[in-house]
């Protein structure tokens, strides 16, 4: 029998369609060209609910021998598309069962693992299955593909934070009064070293022109080549948004920056003869989620007094600047400054359009800033799934520890237990920000590190509470306190550091205990928090190899409220935080309890037994007054949180910030400070103190110290990778993926040379530097931003990146996407189909599984298109032109003999 369908496919009909009007009447079939998908309504599959239960059972998404083809000798690319939809189906029917009501949690955390673990099995199936026709990939198909991680030049060149605003005619208000400062340039022929002093201009109007003209005068009497300019600064549009509209505000006036300009063979240093303490305040600040570096000026020196800075929004007398933390910030709980005048901050930060991307849901970062406010490092832990840091602490030497709880795996290569379980870490950085070391210590149910402090030599100690014994200890019931002790060695001076753990004591009660803070001097250690609803301090004895003896416990009564510090200083023990308890068991109260909760400074003995000289200070008004953090500063405490809310305020109620230093002996109240933020809204987190970190230098916006020029330029280091991380690369044609690993010595440059090699010279791979945007400069430490850039390589066919192994993806810390990069196919060339989806897919929370949903049923979609396109019909060429007139007459005989036939 001749096949109508073939002969008219050679002039472009659809073999499907051929001669429809007779053949359907008669219930003649026309031939099948493709085989039944399971997405056709002829086809059977089980409901969703089985779905679930089987893939719940641990039964695999993917199996290739479950389908039958109802083709003969159709190609095997059509069995691996239906196993690999049958796969997105199954990970769907999870998603849509995560997001009902009613689930419990159980069977929540049971879906989530599996899901992960399915998606996983996806990945793993698509770089294994070896199509023939189409080209299928997990993530996107691109041209090109760049890191949205990326590394910051080494720059000379210095823009300070706003400094005026106005004409450049008109006097500036921070040159104004007693301005004198030092600069120490350094060269090849040794320091030279410069006193500025404005007064020295006489009469002449302190502008921006004519100081900078003033310095630049004394610069170049010098001799040197650094100078100064002025840079401006306005950023974009200012907006507000109100309900759900979003306003247009007149622009500010023209704002202008100091800018200093060195070349590479100078170094700058400022100094101030005249300083005095400066105050770091952390907060959230406006509705839409920002936070915001606060500095103020203490009046224990003889700083003048700071003016308000061009561009700040709610000043107070004291402070010296406002400065907006990156975009990704979620929350801030610890900062501390080091010996050099410096702050680092321990941030939780989130995936956003930030220059850093981070592995999993969420990361902990270590930022360093200087005296200026100016960010001039980021450190960040590189979980692969979720972190929060809690705790800091820096050692006499520099360096500095991090401490807090992670989910999921954090270094390549080490197994994790549960990684739906948080476990407590701690990370050790030296001076530099280099990481030395890192532990993570977990007990088989949840437990985090809340506080960390050091030692005597070297050592450290973390602090945090568990839900079951911790290593080497023994649970206690609910959730127990803990203490560890660590202590890292080197085979030699090049060597990496090795941690071990020197001991560990878990206490409390039958019930929820915890601990808040820590503190460690001399050889004994102390701890703080609450345990079954009770203020509790414990003090424990360090032997010669540091490990802890409990020595005594004081119980101060109810805690009705939270502990935020703890402290020694003069030989007793300071501790603070908030209570609704007026009756703390301290004998002698310097100051009543005032209502509501108050913020609470108490002192006590170092052996913690209840005597004379203890002492307790109540602060606050009528409402409820609270304390985020708590600092000791010779012999004083500095305290902040939020100040007096009214009772029952909700969490959009305006909320008014301060700082208060007190007298923790007399209760008297020394300095104090209260403002607002945008919004209304101004909630303090963290703070620091730092000695004689205040000077004239910041109405300048320079810092004190050495100028900052760049930094690290390895990727561990600077971005969220770790060594040991990797990706794979593989042909576009087909064969064998390739590892790309991440070692600690890797930079940009020898990264791209790594992914060139393994692409077998089917990709190239060029190291690019953003552009600078108006105003940004001022933000960066180092000079414009360099990313990678990864192209097709010309004459070759591309090649495509698949993703690491749960844990230890490196595509996930540079910010690319698994998938296909190559230029578009031409015709009769191999189509690529790419799913894009994301190993970071989840299903936790509703708005986060309806986008996860949406993009499996996008991949759905995508595998149906690479379906159509195995059709014949899509590969055969279309023969255009006149028919030629024997085959006319062809198609007439054979229609007239199916006339015939059909009656």
């Amino acid at each position: 029998m001749i096949n109508n369908s073939y002969l008219l496919g050679l002039f472009g009909m659809p073999p499907d369609t051929a001669f429809n009007n007779g053949l359907s009447a008669t219930g003649v079939t026309a031939r099948k060209s493709q085989p039944t998908p399971p997405w056709s309504s002829a086809a059977t599959n089980p409901e969703p609910d089985a779905v679930v239960r089987a893939a719940l059972a641990g039964r695999r998404l993917i199996n290739e021998g479950a389908g039958r083809l109802d083709l003969p000798g159709a190609s095997a690319d059509y069995r691996k598309l239906f196993a690999l939809y049958q796969g997105l189906t199954a990970l769907t029917a999870l998603a849509d069962r995560a997001g009902q009501r009613g689930v419990a949690v159980s069977e929540q955390t049971l879906i989530g693992r599996r899901f992960a673990a399915g998606l996983s099995e996806i990945s793993g199936y698509l770089q294994s299955a070896e199509f023939r026709d189409v080209r299928m990939v997990q993530g996107v198909s691109t041209v090109t593909a760049k890191t949205t991680a990326a590394v910051a030049r080494d720059s000379t060149r210095l823009v300070t934070r706003p400094v005026h605003e106005g004409s450049l005619t008109a006097s500036v208000a921070a040159f104004e009064g007693e301005v004198v400062f030092g600069v120490t340039v350094g060269g090849p022929s040794g320091d030279k070293t410069l006193s500025i002093d404005l007064s020295d201009m006489g009469e002449d109007v302190r502008t921006l022109d004519n100081v900078i003209a003033h310095i630049n005068g004394k610069l170049a009497d010098a001799g040197v080549t650094t100078r100064l300019g002025r840079e401006q600064v306005n950023n974009g549009p200012r907006t507000m948004k109100i309900g759900d509209k979003t306003i247009t505000l007149p622009p500010r006036e023209d704002q202008w920056a100091l800018a200093v300009q060195g070349v590479s063979f100078e170094t700058v240093r400022f100094t101030a003869p005249l300083t005095s303490s400066a105050v770091y305040v952390v907060q959230a600040a406006g509705g839409a989620g920002g936070h915001e570096l606060l500095k103020f000026q203490s009046d224990d020196g003889a700083t003048p007094e700071p003016v308000p800075g061009a561009g700040q929004t709610h000043w107070v007398a004291g402070r010296v600047s406002q400065t907006a933390l990156p975009e990704g910030v979620e929350t801030v709980r610890a900062s501390a400054t080091a010996a050099d005048g410096s702050l680092w901050v321990v941030a939780d930060i989130a995936p956003g359009p930030g220059n850093q991307p981070i592995k999993g849901e969420s990361d902990v970062a270590l930022m360093k800033y200087d005296s200026s406010g100016r960010l001039v490092a980021t450190r960040m832990l590189g979980a692969s799934s979720a972190a929060s840091g809690y705790a800091i602490a820096i050692a006499a030497d520099g360096r500095v520890a991090v401490a807090g709880s992670v989910t999921g795996a954090l270094e390549p290569g080490k197994t994790v237990a549960d990684a739906d379980v948080a476990d407590s870490f701690v990370t050790v950085f030296d001076a530099a920000g280099e990481e030395l070391w890192t532990q993570r210590r977990g007990a088989r149910a949840a437990d985090e590190a809340t506080a960390v402090s050091f030692g005597a030599d070297g050592q450290v100690y973390v602090a945090g509470r568990s839900k079951s014994a911790m290593p080497g200890a023994s649970g206690l019931g609910g959730w127990d306190g803990y203490v560890q002790g660590f202590t890292a060695t080197q085979a030699h001076s090049l060597a990496p550091f090795t941690a071990v753990a020197l001991s560990t004591s878990q206490f409390g009660t039958a019930g929820d205990d915890s601990v808040k803070a820590m503190t460690v001097e001399g050889s004994s250690l102390y701890t703080a928090g609450v345990e079954s609803g009770r203020v509790v301090v414990r003090h424990y004895t360090l032997d010669p190899g540091g490990a802890p003896s409990l020595a005594g416990v004081r119980d101060l009564g109810l805690a009705s409220g939270d502990v935020t510090g703890i402290a020694v200083a003069d030989g007793r023990v300071l501790l603070t935080g908030a209570t609704r308890n007026p009756a703390l068991d301290i004998a002698t109260v310097n100051t009543a309890h005032s209502g509501g909760a108050d913020a609470y400074v108490a002192v006590l003995s170092s052996d913690l037994s209840a005597n004379a000289a203890d002492r307790l200070t109540y602060y606050g008004g009528a409402g409820d007054d609270s304390v985020s953090d708590a600092k000791v500063h010779e012999g004083k405490v500095w305290i902040t949180g939020l100040a007096d809310r009214p009772a029952g305020a909700g969490k959009d109620d305006p909320r008014n910030g301060y700082l208060t230093r007190l007298d923790p002996l007399t209760g008297a109240i020394e300095w104090t400070r209260t403002w607002s933020g945008d919004g209304q809204q101004a909630a303090p987190l963290s703070l620091a103190v730092a000695s004689a970190g205040a000077s004239v230098l910041d109405r300048l916006g320079l810092p004190q110290g050495l100028v900052a020029t760049g930094d690290s330029k390895t990727l561990t280091t600077v971005t969220a990778l770790r060594s040991g991380d990797r990706f794979y690369i593989s042909p576009a044609a087909g064969g064998r993926a390739r590892a790309v690993t991440i070692d600690a010595r890797d930079t940009l440059q020898t990264l791209a040379r790594k992914i060139e090699q393994a692409s077998l010279g089917q990709l190239k791979v060029t190291v690019l530097t953003d552009g600078m945007k108006a105003g940004e400069e001022s933000a960066l430490a180092g000079g414009r931003l360099q990313r990678l850039s990864i192209t097709q390589r010309d004459g070759r066919d591309g090649a495509i990146l698949t993703a690491g192994e749960t844990g230890r993806d490196a595509l996930a810390g540079l910010g690319l996407s698994p998938g296909f990069i190559g230029r578009k196919p031409g015709a009769g060339a191999i189509k690529t189909f790419a799913l894009d989806l994301p190993p970071s897919l989840s299903v936790v929370g509703p708005e986060v599984i309806k986008a996860t949903t949406e993009r499996l049923r996008a991949a759905m979609k995508v595998v149906r298109d690479a379906y159509r396109a195995l059709a014949p019909e899509s590969s055969k060429p279309v023969v255009k032109g006149e028919v030629p007139a024997y085959l006319k007459a062809q198609i007439a005989n054979y229609q007239a003999a199916l006339d015939r036939l059909t009656g």
